[in-house]
């Protein structure tokens, strides 16, 4: 039995004659006869009484003709929902992002996008860069703006922005006045940092080993904002993307770090073995094609 077969059951059951539900369906009436017969095997039981003017349902025929009409509905506005979503005119894009790209990369995309597909609507998901994989991979996300880069050999990724990262400092200490600065020279310093499952945690650790030090770390937050404001109360140093926290009057001063891997990549990504819906291929393809120069840096 078939959804269609519910359907003309249904046909059937209002015109109650063979020969009329043909027609009004447009097929044959040995068609309908074993569309009949597949509904009524499925139920195990006979729906109709046989009468010589035609059909007439019987008990188990208006139980099943209540059932098919809410099936039928439901399926059609299940089919109305999903043609919405898959239109590349007026689908929703599942877009995943940092909690630190959410008042610059993000709107500055969205905003360029919408200039071009204005009906287009997005469901957004900020997150850590590890539930973003995660999501990217189970399908609930279908694209990420990320950084650093997933596996390459199951995510796509186009770069959007190269972060120069700064040790941000409290205000008055001494290394505010520098233009730039060693990371090993914070070294005796307490940090705040992210918590250990946040990639730009991972990140900062790896720098610090690479300085030759272990950071000991006064606080760990969830949000590059609180260690920004946290830096401002004299708490300690950390390490953050240059102009990536914006809108705060901490007081904490950035100072560029020195060295060429003293930078974090951004970019979209997306599940390689996937399938994009079109409103998501459509929105990938557009950052894709930007210039270089729109996102490829950041302040700092």
């Amino acid at each position: 039995m078939h959804v269609e077969d519910l359907r003309w059951f249904v046909v059937l059951a209002e015109a109650e004659h063979l020969t009329a539900a043909a027609a009004v369906l447009g097929t044959s009436q040995p068609n309908l006869s074993r569309s009949l017969r597949r509904v009524e095997t499925a139920f195990g039981v006979p729906l109709f009484e046989r009468e010589h003017r035609g059909l007439r349902l019987n008990p188990y025929g208006r139980i099943v003709l209540e059932a098919a009409r809410a099936s039928t509905t439901a399926v059609d506005a299940a089919r109305q929902r999903i043609d919405t979503l898959v239109d590349p005119d007026s689908g929703t894009v599942r877009l995943a992002f940092l909690y630190s790209v959410a008042t610059g990369v993000v709107p500055d995309l969205l905003k360029a996008f919408r200039e071009v597909a204005p009906t287009v609507s997005f469901a957004l998901r900020e997150q850590p860069s590890h539930d973003i994989v995660l999501d990217l991979s189970t399908g609930e996300s279908e694209l990420g703006i990320t950084g650093p880069r997933p596996d390459p050999a199951v995510f796509g990724w186009h770069l959007l922005q190269r972060q120069r990262l700064c040790l941000y400092v409290p205000p008055g200490h001494p290394l505010a006045k520098r233009q730039r600065v060693d990371l090993a020279e914070a070294a005796d310093e307490p940090f705040i940092g992210m918590r250990p499952e946040f990639g730009f945690r991972r990140l900062t650790d790896e720098l610090c080993q690479a300085a030759g030090f272990t950071p000991s770390v006064a606080f760990e937050a969830t949000d590059l904002t609180i260690v920004d404001r946290l830096v401002g109360a004299g708490l300690g140093v950390a390490v953050l993307p240059g102009g990536a926290v914006r809108g705060t009057e901490s007081g904490a001063t950035p100072v560029p770090l020195a060295g060429v891997r003293a930078r974090r990549d951004i970019g979209l990504s997306w599940r390689l073995r996937g399938t994009l819906s079109p409103a998501a291929e459509r929105f990938r393809a557009f950052v894709v094609a930007q210039p270089a120069s729109n996102f490829a840096s950041s302040p700092g």
